[in-house]
């Protein structure tokens, strides 16, 4: 049976990751951010599982782990989990470059990094969902931007080190997607929000899917999707 982790499941593309990948038999454990969260995931996601880590203190998802039980078998790792404050360079504070670094870039390579052992032994393999601003900056986006433009350092890094355990690393780079975070991204730039102008989160994990389900002789590295209205 196959065992997916998968950070931010309660929302957006990771929850539809969740109930595609239940609806067909395979076992989903998610990464809450606290207990409150942790409850209100299992709820959503009946026959998940649910562990705590809070992905904003990558310094202490080491102790988190070591305090729960995780599964013996990890066959993929996705990391969906992210967050965005916009603001041009000259007016964005510190503390938030210090948390979207944390949450998008830290987090990813320190939660990799605990699982990689499991990892190997089962050949596994981490996804990590990416953004359009991964491979451009936009005024505005510096520090998500920047916290993308390293994820995707990071994952084509591990490729190149795992390879050799036979672990896959692919980075999908989803344009606008009709999420709860696309709907913050429109108040923060002041703009009235239509869905219906964006891939839908089912378009995204489609390509996820994908990537999971390519035959072992093969990877998909980077796969770029886009709105297609």
């Amino acid at each position: 049976m196959t065992t997916h982790l998968i950070t931010g499941a309660g929302s957006g593309i990771g929850s539809v990751l969740a109930r595609r990948l239940l609806d067909r038999g395979d076992v989903v454990v998610a990464m809450a951010r606290d207990a409150g969260r942790a409850k209100q995931i299992a709820d959503d996601l009946p026959g998940a599982s649910v562990i705590v880590g809070d992905l904003a203190q990558p310094g202490r998802l080491s102790w988190a782990l070591s305090k729960q039980q995780l599964p013996d078998r990890i066959d993929s790792l996705v990391h969906v989990a992210g967050v965005v404050d916009l603001g041009d360079v000259a007016d964005l504070p510190a503390a938030l470059w210090e948390q979207q670094l944390a949450v998008n870039l830290i987090a990813p390579a320190e939660l990799t990094r605990l699982l990689l052992p499991v990892l190997r032994v089962s050949q596994g393999q981490v996804v990590f969902v990416n953004s359009g601003a991964g491979l451009r900056a936009n005024a505005g986006w510096s520090a998500y931007a920047a916290s993308k433009h390293g994820l995707k350092a990071l994952a084509d890094a591990l490729r190149a080190e795992e390879a050799l355990h036979g672990v896959r690393v692919t980075s999908i780079y989803p344009g606008r997607t009709a999420t709860p975070m696309q709907e913050r991204v429109h108040q923060q730039e002041g703009q009235a929000y239509d869905a219906e102008r964006y891939a839908t989160p089912e378009a995204v994990v489609t390509t996820i899917l994908t990537a999971l389900d390519l035959p072992r002789d093969a990877q998909i590295t980077d796969l770029t999707v886009r709105p297609g209205r």
